[in-house]
């Protein structure tokens, strides 16, 4: 069922599930993030054997086909959302309303079920509070509906998710230049500094950097820099966040800097960008 938004009287197609039983799984026509937080479970995921043990995401398109086991003391939340769901209208003043086909792009290859994907995501213990956190938010907001921004809210959150197994799932060594990433990747949005990375790497600054320009062609704070403007650039076109929340989001601590290091790095102001693609996918529509 979709969830109807009081402040803009429209549709929203999401649910979320604080008790996900796996009686209808995966949700008909949507995608489906299931996050088991206790226990463990066998099931068949598309005829094929699977054990799984908390923590763990498991990522479902809705043509997969679930069979349930076993479940041993399980505990999962679950949050659906119409493929869709990134393309809800947003508003013009010269022209109101406006549908569009903007596409998230961020995380969908986690839904793709082939020889290397299997849809099911092991969760790190230094990812498993921030996981844990955004999908709560996620799960409060499609009931409390906080204010007139809650589905831009949980977009965000949502984006933040998807972006965070993606590059986990593309880091799975424990090599220094591995363990940074995953600090990055989980903390972004908090305030990091060049001794918190070298702290998690425990190497010198010079060889972090040098692994990291081997790795990435960026030194650690420039990947971080890089990455933070990656999430900038998903809620700029996604959600209706001001630029001040968007900065505070993505661990730029003034929306100042965070103009500034966007336009010398994008070659536009935050707000162009936002304006460009937005007008880009409704013309392309």
């Amino acid at each position: 069922m979709p969830q109807m938004d009081t402040y803009k009287n429209r549709a929203v197609y999401i649910e979320f599930i604080a008790k996900e039983d796996f009686a209808e799984i995966p949700h008909k026509e949507r995608f489906t993030i299931v996050f088991i937080t206790s226990g463990s479970m066998n099931i068949k995921l598309n005829d094929y054997p699977i054990k799984i043990s908390a923590p763990t995401i498991l990522c479902l398109s809705k043509d997969d086909r679930v069979e349930v086991i076993e479940k041993n003391k399980i505990a999962a939340q679950s949050f659906c959302f119409h493929p869709d769901f990134f393309n809800t209208a947003y508003f013009s003043e010269e022209k109101g309303y406006m549908s569009n086909s903007l596409k998230i792009e961020t995380g969908l290859s986690l839904f793709k079920k082939d020889d290397v994907g299997t849809g099911v995501f092991a969760v790190t213990e230094k990812a498993y509070p921030k996981l844990y956190e955004w999908f709560f938010i996620m799960g409060t907001e499609v009931y409390a509906q906080s204010d007139p921004l809650w589905v831009c809210r949980i977009k965000k959150y949502l984006i933040q998710i998807l972006g965070l197994l993606e590059e986990l799932n593309s880091h799975s060594e424990q090599s220094p230049v591995d363990l940074v990433l995953e600090y990055i990747h989980t903390n972004y949005s908090d305030k990091i500094s060049l001794e918190d990375l070298i702290s998690c790497a425990h190497i010198n600054r010079v060889s972090l950097n040098k692994m990291f320009k081997d790795l990435t062609g960026f030194t650690a704070m420039g990947y971080l820099l890089t990455y933070r403007l990656k999430v900038a650039e998903s809620l700029l076109t996604h959600t209706d966040m001001s630029l001040n929340e968007i900065a505070r989001a993505t661990g730029f601590e003034y929306d100042t800097y965070f103009i500034k290091q966007f336009t010398a790095k994008r070659g536009m102001t935050p707000t162009e960008f936002r304006k460009e693609s937005r007008e880009f996918a409704y013309y392309q529509h």
